[in-house]
């Protein structure tokens, strides 16, 4: 585990940074039961055994959390866990990871959120559950007192209030909103506002602005960000700035077998860019390889890069 100093210092296997801050986010603990191997899918009334099966933490901020410290970044996760044996299971599961957590519940409800999750033929289906939880003032308050002195922050929904502030003291914000319905730009406007950077996949792009194509949502969403970003999955991941549009390619010889937290794993190597002050275009290669690797095993965590063979790799994906 790390240890903070006015959130500006942290220690970790000999290793001392002083300055820097360090890299936050607050978000849901997520635990997922995996079934993968599975030819199809159940019709109602039928059971089928899956070929492969794991209990391992879910996505979210959590695993981005994770994957940053895996990276050798100070990593500072704000999350909600109970009493109950699930909450247990991750809060275990957190401390082996050494990632610094800090509880945000105090209820006697279950707010993990449990996942079944069903691999069939590269793809996923998910049956999942979780508490209904309220998000306080009094949560916000701690979040923006937990996250104050961070250089970096994985934005979502919930903390507006927190990112504000932080915003105002120079904290850098990437905003990744996720599938939804009723995804749009009115639904997030504040959020997106306050980013720095917003970094959708192309169906959630398409959805957020309502466009038909992937370059009319890059010019929608140039009304916020200077660089649009814009995750192109097997493809690589798009680029809009100044200098024009590109395509940053992905990672090369990736066999896929389970895309899930593979945004996550994205964002971990996007923040990673963020916190060492690399340029965008090279923030978007560190996503695209903690991507690209995340999506060659089964479940969030399973495969991943440390940090000298994430700089190897990023510097084989030249435009």
């Amino acid at each position: 585990m790390g240890n903070y100093l006015n959130g500006a210092e942290y220690t970790q296997t000999g290793k001392v940074w002083y300055g820097m801050g360090f890299a936050g986010g607050a978000g849901f603990a997520n635990l997922d039961l995996l079934y993968a191997g599975l030819e199809r899918l159940p019709e109602s009334g039928q059971e089928i055994y899956a070929k492969g099966f794991d209990i391992q933490l879910g996505g979210g901020v959590p695993a981005t959390m994770i994957n940053l410290s895996r990276l050798g970044v100070p990593a500072k996760l704000l999350t909600f866990t109970g009493e109950d044996f699930i909450s247990e299971f991750v809060k275990n599961a957190f401390d082996g990871y050494g990632v610094e957590t800090v509880n945000l519940y105090e209820g006697k409800g279950r707010p993990v959120t449990v996942s079944s999750a069903l691999i069939c033929g590269g793809d996923r289906s998910f049956v999942s559950y979780q508490d209904e939880i309220e998000i306080t003032p009094l949560h916000v308050e701690k979040v923006y007192r937990q996250l104050r002195g961070a250089k970096v922050v994985d934005m979502q929904a919930g903390f507006l209030d927190a990112y504000q502030k932080l915003s105002a003291e120079g904290t850098i914000h990437v905003f990744d909103t996720g599938w939804e319905e009723d995804l749009a730009l009115d639904k997030y406007r504040n959020y997106l506002e306050i980013a720095d950077y917003y970094v959708p996949n192309q169906k959630e792009a398409l959805k957020i602005t309502g466009e038909s194509t992937v370059e009319n949502a890059a010019r929608q969403l140039g009304r916020y960000f200077k660089a649009v970003i814009i995750k192109l999955d097997k493809d690589g991941c798009l680029l809009k700035d100044d200098s024009g549009t590109k395509v940053i390619p992905p990672l090369k010889g990736v066999r896929a077998v389970d895309a899930t937290g593979a945004g996550d794993a994205f964002m971990s190597g996007f923040l990673y860019g963020l916190y060492y002050d690399y340029p965008v275009e090279q923030c978007i290669r560190f996503g695209n390889v903690m991507g690209g690797t995340c999506v060659q095993g089964i479940g969030c965590l399973t495969q991943y890069v440390e940090e000298a063979e994430l700089l190897r790799l990023a510097d084989t994906l030249q435009v």
